[in-house]
Formats: structure tokens, sequence, C-alpha cells
């Protein structure tokens, strides 16, 4: 990376905890810090471009749309500003642009609109970051900011949510284990992204065995 690039990556990161020094604990700095450092990661193994995978992370959840009324044009508008700001390439906004546009779950029935390596490398990255010791503590951290129960066996999870469906539920954080977190084993694209899901997936199964029989009393 060029001297320029890092100072435009330093800016980013300014720029990055300074509009989300409020945010929700799971969608705050600290994410896009792990999701940054788990790409880079990633990135070397995959070949990709650290530059465009670096701003892609870090600016991939500038302005998530849960928290903006389910506007999905914003967190985009937003990231191109900021880099037009900061004089980066068309060709470089245009790639980024697209990666946030692409990188996120929404229920898991959106098909992607784009495809690229470094896509590849962010998307695994943040979702690696939804599972495992980090992905439950995420879950149930945002589960409490929504008012959420922990459980109720009488609600069942639903796997059959479109986008709308998906954003809008009030559902029990254990069902958001089903409805996303342990699909994300088998929906990783990069060879790195998959061996690091699969240790992730493996503890939320036996965290998820703990939890009910502890509910049931039983240990």
């Amino acid at each position: 990376m060029t001297n320029a690039e890092q100072q435009i990556i330093d800016n980013t990161v300014a720029y990055v905890k300074q509009e989300l020094a409020q945010a929700e604990g799971g969608h705050d700095w600290w994410h896009i810090y792990r999701v940054w450092k788990q790409a880079l990661h990633i990135a070397g193994a995959e070949k990709a471009d650290a530059f465009v995978v670096s701003l892609a992370a870090l600016l991939h959840d500038i302005a998530d749309a849960k928290f903006h009324n389910n506007d999905d044009t914003i967190g985009p508008a937003k990231a191109r500003d900021f880099l037009l700001a900061q004089n980066v390439s068309e060709e470089v906004i245009y790639h980024v642009v697209a990666i946030i546009e692409n990188v996120s779950f929404k229920g898991g029935k959106a098909a992607r609109k784009f495809n690229s390596k470094e896509l590849d490398v962010v998307q695994d990255a943040d979702r690696l970051d939804a599972i495992g010791a980090i992905g439950i503590a995420r879950a149930f951290n945002y589960g409490g900011f929504k008012g959420r129960a922990l459980y109720d066996p009488a609600i069942q999870p639903d796997l059959d949510m479109d986008t709308a469906q998906y954003r809008s539920s009030t559902a029990p954080t254990i069902n958001h284990f089903y409805e996303k977190l342990l699909l994300l084993k088998d929906r990783m694209n990069t060879a790195a992204g998959k061996v690091l899901a699969n240790a992730r997936h493996q503890f939320m199964e036996q965290y998820l065995e703990r939890f009910y029989k502890e509910w049931e009393g039983e240990e």
C-alpha cells in the first residue's frame, strides 16, 4: 500500500470512529475494527486488493440500514461522498460502494448483484464477526438493545422470511441463531473463511446445547 493510500485509510478510520461513536455495541467501531483486521488477514491468503478491502471493511456499516429506517441507500451514499472528498479514484469508489451494497445478509434471500474477490473477503470477515463467541455476544447485545426476549419455546424460528420480514422481526434472540448465525458456515466464500467459520460454528452449537440444558435446569 502506498503512503497516499495509507493516509486515506488513516482518515477513514478517524471518520468511522467519529460517525459510530454512539452506535449500538454490536455495530460500533469495534465491530468495524474486527471486520477490518479479519478482512486483511483473509485478503492476504486470497491475494485480494488490500486497499479496496480496507476501505470497504471500514465503511461497510457507516449507516447500517437497520438503524436508518431500513434505507439501504444511505450507507453507500455516505461512503461515496467521503471517498470523493478523499480524492479516491472513481474506479476504487465504484468497487467499494458495490461491496457495501452487497455485503449484508438481509435475511439470506437477496442475491448479490456484484461479484469480486474483494467482496468475497469483506463479506466473509463480516459474517465471521456474526458467529462464534463474538457473534453470540453481539446477538444478545442487539436483542437487549431492541428489548427482545432471550428465548421463548413457543415461538419457533422462521426460515422463510423475506428481507422486510427479517428486518422487522421481534422474535427472541435464540431464534436469530437459526434464522442467520447457524446458516453462515455454509455461505462463506473463501477457503480461509470456511476454516474459521467451521470452528466458530461448532462453538455456537456447543453453546446452544448448554443453553437448553440450563434453561430446563438440567445443568
